[in-house]
């Protein structure tokens, strides 16, 4: 296969020839090739890899939990479908604070729908759990459950890991629950990627949390109290730290233009990660939804019903890009390392996934940049050269 376009490292139109799975090779484009996919006004990106995704379109990969939605064995081809659709590559489940019982019935399903179908097991490379050992304050802990929050607990962890088969690869947890040092440390020795999130840390804390090995934050500037300290605060910690990669969400509710614009300038294309953090009310009709407890706006956006509370995101990274692109100064290059490179070197997967390049494992998604507010047109996403959305 030839993948014709330009290319958001350097804006060069060129080929991009795919052949068992790979690239083969990226060559500048000649006129006299045919194009197979793409065109003079499309732009090739790394296939896009999100970090944190809870669900989307009615569908959820969390069992038994506050959060409704069809968490059957169906959804998840169906959520990797909906993901496709908007222009990622790749996803990982975020599974989020509930009951214990909850939340291994939640990674065993995950696991298992990796295990059962190699194309399943390609789109979804790791998992995140989000919680539940998550600050218990208000604000703080967001949309989570209070009654299901608790200490870090690495037997229980553990318990996890083989439920998920192994496949729990970004932990969120808040450094000043008791016992969280030590388990930063031990998560850290066993390859799992720890992110700061959902917490009331003391600057201090945070620090000590890095020295410990995390090297991510969650959702930053979500998942926080309305009020804080103006300089002594955790915001401002994780984004001084040079050793912490930090999620933004850029779905146009979570942060202001500003802020996001800000949080970019400080991290650099290097050290930033654009997430969608969908819910399963995500990409829903309008209305009131889980018994009178959710609505989605006309906007997209997901609320606690009859307030202006986030409940979860409700846009996919089609639109987060596109903000990104509007509200930073990223640049598509900078863009394409925030949604591709960056996640893959998290994972460990920087060797094969997360560029353009010979010898690269074949994840592009193909797309047309808006002259408006609208997301991203895509236009193809390709996964290990297999053509998983064509528009």
């Amino acid at each position: 296969m030839r993948v014709t376009g330009k290319l958001c490292e350097d804006g060069q139109y060129s080929v991009v020839t795919v052949a068992d799975n790979r690239i083969v090779s990226v060559e500048p484009h000649d006129a006299n090739q045919p194009v197979e996919l793409g065109g003079p006004d499309v732009w090739i990106a790394p296939g896009f890899i999100d970090t944190q995704f809870n669900g989307y379109g009615g569908y959820n990969f969390n069992r038994g939990s506050w959060s409704k939605g069809d968490a059957s064995d169906a959804a998840i081809p169906r959520i990797v479908e909906l993901a496709a659709r908007a222009g990622t590559a790749m996803i990982c489940p975020t599974i989020f604070t509930g009951h214990n019982e909850g939340m291994m019935d939640s990674l065993r399903s995950t696991a298992r729908a990796v295990a059962e179908d190699r194309n399943i097991a390609k789109a979804l490379p790791a998992i995140h759990v989000e919680g539940p050992y998550i600050s218990s304050e208000e604000g703080a802990r967001g949309a989570h459950p209070p009654e299901c929050i608790r200490d870090p607990d690495w037997d229980e962890f553990q318990r996890f890991q083989e439920a998920a088969n192994g496949l729990i690869k970004i932990l969120t947890l808040a450094p000043e629950r008791n016992g969280a040092l030590a388990f930063i440390e031990k998560a850290t020795a066993a390859g799992i990627v720890i992110s700061i999130g959902h917490t009331a840390s003391t600057p201090q804390q945070i620090r000590d949390a890095v020295d410990a090995g995390a090297c991510m934050s969650t959702h930053l500037g979500n998942g926080s109290h309305a009020m804080i300290p103006r300089h002594q605060n955790y915001i401002w910690e994780q984004l001084a730290d040079d050793r912490i990669t930090a999620g933004i969400i850029t779905d146009g509710h979570h942060l202001p233009p500003s802020v996001a614009k800000c949080f970019a300038r400080v991290k650099g294309p290097e050290r930033l990660v654009i997430v969608s953090d969908a819910v399963s009310l995500g990409g829903c009709p309008p209305g009131i939804y889980d018994d009178g407890r959710h609505e989605v706006l006309p906007s997209g956006k997901v609320v606690l019903a009859g307030t202006p509370y986030l409940a979860g995101a409700g846009h996919l990274l089609d639109t987060c890009v596109a903000n990104a692109l509007r509200f930073t100064d990223l640049g598509l290059d900078g863009i394409a390392r925030a949604t591709a490179t960056n996640p893959a070197q998290l994972l460990g997967l920087g060797d094969r996934k997360g560029r353009v390049a010979a010898g690269y494992d074949a994840d592009l998604t193909l797309f047309r940049v808006p002259q408006d507010e609208a997301p991203l047109d895509i236009v193809a996403t390709l996964v290990e050269g297999r053509t998983v959305f064509r528009a």
